[in-house]
């Protein structure tokens, strides 16, 4: 037998069907999922994160879902540290975890090996270096960090200023690099990676436009109103696709019409920067989405697994 320690990752960008592949995978395995979203973990995010249903959670056992307060940063080093244990819980009761989401970086913390440091958030440096790239662009806050450290800036995307800001934070409140802090150990898991993607770009565009029309049907408007009742304009709410554009549209600063096209747009975008992200990792199996239906993707995932296994 081969290593027991074996977990499931499924992967890819937005609106693929990750959710629905893994729920029918942990059925037939007697599994249980794990959530790779950096958006799930936020309570009341439901309809703009693609949330699973309560049909749905109630059907498997999820974990790292509805975990923080909107109002709160959760970082990858709280995520992988939280993961983690619901993994070694799921091994215990011999059950198979799955790991399911398309936060690239929260799947690479559990399967890599990856030691994250956890630095509790400075929000008034954060709100510094937002008025920074106000003042600057996101090219200089870019270079800020790459003139700090190099190493981590050449892992990031110009655009990401989250993470670049996160990066400049970690050295503001421990002195040190954020590279020089982030180190590697040797794999807990064996994870055999699924990825969804389509072979046609445009078909995956035409699932991800369909997917924001129905979120607006589901009471996304609404939910954007609740959420800033309850707990304002929180950081969540201003970085979270769907949600920003939807804030925006409830400040008059757009039609309806012009916030669904942005946030289509947006994600569309988004769901390419995790397709470049994925394809660096040269273990997943990519699957596609338009060319094999779920019911043959979850096949051929079950007999690799037992292939694997024996």
């Amino acid at each position: 037998m081969k290593n027991t320690q074996k977990i499931i990752a499924i992967v890819g960008p937005t609106a693929t069907g990750k959710t629905d592949i893994a729920i029918k995978l942990a059925r037939f395995f007697g599994g249980e999922i794990v959530s790779a979203d950096s958006r799930l973990v936020y309570k009341d995010f439901n309809i703009g994160t693609a949330k699973p249903s309560v049909e749905e959670m109630n059907m498997v056992k999820h974990y790292m879902i509805d975990i923080a307060e909107p109002t709160t940063t959760y970082t990858v080093g709280e995520y992988k540290k939280n993961a983690d244990k619901c993994i070694q819980d799921i091994f215990s009761r011999g059950k198979v975890p799955i790991l399911a989401g398309g936060t690239g970086f929260y799947t690479k913390a559990v399967t890599e090996g990856l030691d994250i440091p956890e630095v509790n958030p400075d929000l008034e440096f954060r709100r510094e270096m937002q008025d920074f790239v106000n003042i600057n662009g996101k090219q200089a806050l870019y270079d800020k960090l790459y003139e700090l450290d190099s190493d981590t800036a050449e892992k990031l995307y110009i655009n990401d200023s989250f993470r670049i800001t996160r990066a400049l934070e970690v050295y503001k409140v421990t002195g040190k690099k954020m590279s020089e802090l982030q180190t590697k150990t040797p794999p807990t898991y064996d994870a055999m990676y699924i990825g969804l993607k389509a072979e046609d770009r445009a078909f995956l565009y035409d699932r991800i436009n369909k997917r924001v029309l129905k979120m607006i049907d589901m009471g996304l408007i609404d939910e954007v109103k609740l959420l800033t009742e309850k707990y304002g304009k929180t950081v969540s709410i201003l970085k979270t696709l769907g949600y920003q554009q939807i804030s925006s549209y409830l400040d008059g600063e757009m039609t309806l019409d012009e916030a669904i096209e942005l946030a289509r747009q947006k994600t569309r975008n988004f769901a390419k920067r995790q397709l470049t992200w994925f394809h660096a990792n040269k273990d997943i199996d990519w699957r596609y989405i338009d060319r094999e239906s779920q019911h043959e993707i979850c096949d051929y995932v079950i007999d690799k697994f037992r292939d694997e296994m024996s």
